[in-house]
C-alpha cells in the first residue's frame, strides 16, 4: 500500500477566527486510516473547482496518475497546508486558512466553505513503516532554548507546535500577522512566551528576531562563521542547499545528526525572502551552527504556488 493516499472528507464546521484566519473542520470515516504526526505536519489538499462535486477528485492508489490525466484547465488545484489539529476519535481535522480574497484556489474555497462541501486530503497512512517525512519540527532532544518565528502563513503550524511542547520547555515564539485583530488564542505551556506582531503597526519579524537572538544567545561562535566551520549564507540570501534562487528555500537539519548542538534551536517559517534574511542573520552574522536553524519558505511574495 502506498505510504500516502487520498482521504475523502467533507466540511463539518467553519469558524471565522479573525479578519485574516478561518478554521475549516473536515471529517469523514476515511480518516480512520490517517496517520496524525502532530507538530507542523504537512498535507496536500485537492480543491474541487467551483460548482464541481466530489466526483472530480481522484481517489485510490493511482490518484496521482488520474489527477495528472485531467486537462490542466479542469484539474483540481493541489496545495500544501499544515494540520492545525487532528482528533482521531472523531475522525476530524482542523485546517486553518489565511484569507486573501479570490486570488488563489485555497483562499477562494475556504472563504466560501460550507458544511457538506467535499475536499480531499492527501496524507500518510496509519500503520505504514518508515520514517516520518511530513514533519519539519525536529529540535535536538536537549535544546535548552527554542525560538520560533512565523508569519501568518505559518501561524497554524507554529501554534500546533507550541501546544504540543512539554511543560519544561523554554521557548520564545514570534508571530507576525496583518493586524491586531488577528491575534489568536494559543494554549501555550508555562515556559513558552508568545509575542504577536502586527504589520499594521509597522511590526515585522526581522528586527524583532535579531533583537531576541542577541538576548537568547549572548555567546556565539563568531560573526561571519558557522559553528560547523561551513561558510555563511551568501550575501544575496540564496539558499545554501544549492537550489535555484527562484525556488522556495527549505532546509531542516537532520534529526539523527549526533553532532548537532544542543543549546539553541530556531524554527523559521513564512515568506521566503523574510525567512532567508532571518536565517542569514542567525548563521552568517551571529555565527550560529547551521544545524541549529531550520528554515522553510512557505510562500514567495508575488508568486502563486503552482500545482
Amino acid at each position: 500500500m502506498p505510504a500516502y493516499l487520498p482521504f475523502a472528507v467533507r466540511v463539518v464546521r467553519v469558524q471565522r477566527l479573525s479578519p485574516t484566519f478561518v478554521r475549516v473542520t473536515v471529517a469523514g470515516d476515511s480518516l480512520a486510516g490517517f496517520a496524525g504526526h502532530g507538530f507542523d505536519q504537512r498535507i496536500n489538499l485537492l480543491f474541487p473547482p467551483p460548482g464541481a462535486g466530489p466526483e472530480v477528485l481522484p481517489a485510490g492508489p493511482d490518484w496521482v496518475e488520474r489527477w495528472q490525466s485531467v486537462p490542466a484547465d479542469r484539474r483540481p488545484p493541489l496545495r500544501t497546508y499544515t494540520v492545525r489539529a487532528f482528533r482521531p476519535e472523531r475522525r476530524e481535522l482542523d485546517l486553518d486558512f489565511v484569507l486573501h480574497g479570490d486570488v488563489g484556489p485555497a483562499s477562494r474555497w475556504a472563504g466560501a466553505a460550507r458544511p457538506g462541501d467535499p475536499i480531499t486530503v492527501i496524507g500518510p497512512v496509519a500503520g505504514e513503516p518508515g520514517p516520518v517525512t511530513d514533519v519539519a519540527w525536529a529540535p535536538p532532544a536537549h535544546a535548552g532554548r527554542l525560538l520560533l518565528a512565523a508569519d501568518e502563513a505559518a501561524v497554524p503550524a507554529a501554534s500546533s507546535i507550541v501546544e504540543l511542547l512539554g511543560p519544561d520547555v523554554r521557548a520564545t515564539v514570534v508571530l507576525e500577522v496583518p493586524e491586531p485583530a488577528d491575534v489568536l488564542e494559543i494554549d501555550a505551556p508555562p515556559g513558552v512566551t508568545v509575542i504577536w506582531l502586527s504589520r499594521d503597526r509597522g511590526e515585522v519579524l526581522g528586527p524583532v528576531v535579531r533583537e531576541l537572538v542577541g538576548q537568547l544567545v549572548p555567546a556565539v561562535v563568531g560573526a561571519g562563521r558557522t559553528g560547523s566551520g561551513r561558510p555563511p549564507l551568501p550575501a544575496d540570501g540564496s539558499p545554501v542547499d544549492g537550489s535555484d534562487q527562484d525556488d522556495d528555500p527549505w532546509e531542516v537539519p537532520a534529526s539523527d545528526d549526533p553532532d548537532r548542538p544542543d543549546g539553541f534551536y530556531a524554527w523559521l517559517a513564512g515568506e521566503a525572502g523574510a525567512v532567508v534574511a532571518m536565517r542569514r542573520h542567525l548563521v552568517g552574522e551571529r555565527g550560529l551552527d547551521r544545524r541549529a536553524v531550520a528554515f522553510m519558505g512557505y510562500w514567495r511574495r508575488g508568486r502563486e504556488q503552482p500545482n
